[in-house]
């Protein structure tokens, strides 16, 4: 077979690149390096700053441009790290070797023995996956998933009297209607939003096993665990106080499990959106010059949905994982998270795009009042319910002696689709009070909707 040049292997970087280019900004190996230069850089400025090991400050101009270097990190500091780190073999090592010649570069060489001092590795990684998750989540994330949110919340207002045959079990049941059932799928997001929102993003800068030991040794005399402290919150995290060499991941456990459980709500989304429109109760909008089949000319498919539905298990079968795995690591130390972690971004990228597909399908499509009014104009049996009810009242109040009222409906109702007229017929034969007669006798399936519009103001 003939070679091609060098290709992506994973559709995130191939085919759906366009849809989550935002979390390249992050969750790439370049962000995680370009957050590592970050946390060494503002270390080396705390130390000096605050004139510890024998540091001095650094005069503002020269601060500023290392700290604009920092910021500006891209393709010419790419390139040097991957060369410095082909012979350091060692990727945190080689990211103070960056430092260090920038800092030569800028005339501070005499500050290069505080680069990194005091530091494991796993004190700057794990500040530096704190802080690229917690942008990636807030920059890229976040909006996709808030804008899905807005949408259903729209429509759900858009449909809010529209009123739709339900369907437990597949079958026609008590009808209720559009919006609302909608509006089910904005109040469950929300409330994991809204914890989702609440996640602390933890950071620990500790040392080698969590003991300030090189710390202690190189100056007893400093408050080591408020430097700590001062310096994770400093960077916008939440500082843990007590850990191994490493964080101890369960803030990421606990982001990965909501952001899996917020997945699955919108896998149900997909599946529900998809079988509506299977039984025509949406129509989908045509995209100009798409085709549907390659066969079959008439055809819609509804693969946003089915494209999300896919994506959402992927992205969960890492967030599984990795939730799995993160809490775990043997004695003080081990490697099995260093690996696991760089696929943060791809569990992200397939929910980016489940979210991207969601928010286009949901554009695409339109409620068929007509085919929700014929469903629910051939299924008048579902008011069986109503009218059973209605019999054990007016028996209870002491204005009807029919036995069983249930089982009566039972026998009209079940496994058979009945009309008006033949229900008209049997409420008119009812011994029951005739202002509860009458008050069956006005109900439809497109009025027995019970509280449906009024349940939106918990939205």
């Amino acid at each position: 077979m003939t070679n091609l040049p060098p290709q992506p292997i994973s559709p995130l970087d191939g085919r759906y690149r366009a849809a989550v280019t935002e979390l390249g900004n992050t969750l790439s190996e370049a962000g995680l390096n370009k957050a590592r230069v970050h946390v060494e850089v503002e270390w080396l400025a705390y130390l000096t700053s605050n004139s510890l090991l024998g540091g001095t400050p650094i005069a503002d101009d020269q601060l500023a441009s290392l700290r604009e270097w920092a910021a500006n990190f891209g393709q010419t500091e790419i390139d040097k790290l991957a060369g410095i780190e082909a012979v350091t073999h060692h990727d945190v090592k080689a990211v103070e070797y960056l430092i260090r010649e920038r800092l030569e570069a800028q005339g501070l060489a005499a500050f290069a023995e505080l680069t990194h001092v005091c530091c494991t590795s796993e004190d700057i990684n794990n500040l530096s996956y704190a802080l690229t998750v917690k942008h990636a989540v807030a920059d890229a994330w976040r909006p996709k998933f808030v804008a899905v949110i807005d949408e259903l919340a729209r429509q759900a207002e858009q449909y809010r009297e529209l009123p739709m045959m339900s369907r437990t079990h597949g079958q026609p049941a008590t009808p209720t209607t559009l919006g609302k059932e909608i509006a089910v799928f904005v109040y469950r997001l929300r409330r994991q939003l809204e914890q989702i929102d609440r996640i602390e993003y933890l950071g620990k800068f500790s040392g080698a096993t969590g003991t300030f030991a090189a710390h202690l040794a190189a100056d007893p005399t400093a408050d080591w665990e408020k430097i700590s402290r001062e310096f994770v919150e400093g960077l916008g995290l939440d500082w843990n106080p007590l850990t191994t060499q490493i964080e101890s991941h369960d803030w990421q456990a606990e982001l990965y499990t909501r952001m899996a459980h917020a997945n699955r709500i919108l896998h149900n989304l997909a599946t529900d959106i998809w079988s509506y429109i299977s039984i025509g109760y949406f129509r989908q909008t045509p995209v100009a010059g798409a085709t549907g089949s390659s066969t079959m000319p008439h055809k819609v498919n509804p693969i946003r949905f089915e494209n999300a539905e896919a994506n959402l298990e992927l992205s969960n079968a890492l967030l599984d994982s990795l939730a799995a795995t993160l809490v775990t690591s043997r004695w003080q130390r081990d490697l099995t998270d260093s690996s696991a972690q760089r696929n943060i971004g791809v569990a992200f990228g397939h929910s980016v795009l489940a979210l991207d597909n969601i928010l286009k399908g949901l554009g695409q499509i339109d409620a068929a009042p007509e085919a929700l009014a014929y469903d629910l104009d051939h299924n008048w049996e579902v008011l069986g319910e109503a009218i059973q009810t209605v019999i054990r009242a007016e028996v209870t109040a002491g204005r009807s002696t029919i036995k069983d009222p249930y089982a009566a409906l039972k026998e009209l109702t079940r496994g058979r689709r009945i009309g008006q007229a033949e229900l008209v017929e049997f409420v008119e034969a009812l011994e029951i009070g005739d202002e509860a007669k009458q008050r069956l006798l006005k109900l439809t399936p497109a009025t027995y909707i019970g509280s449906a519009t009024e349940l939106l103001k918990y939205l």
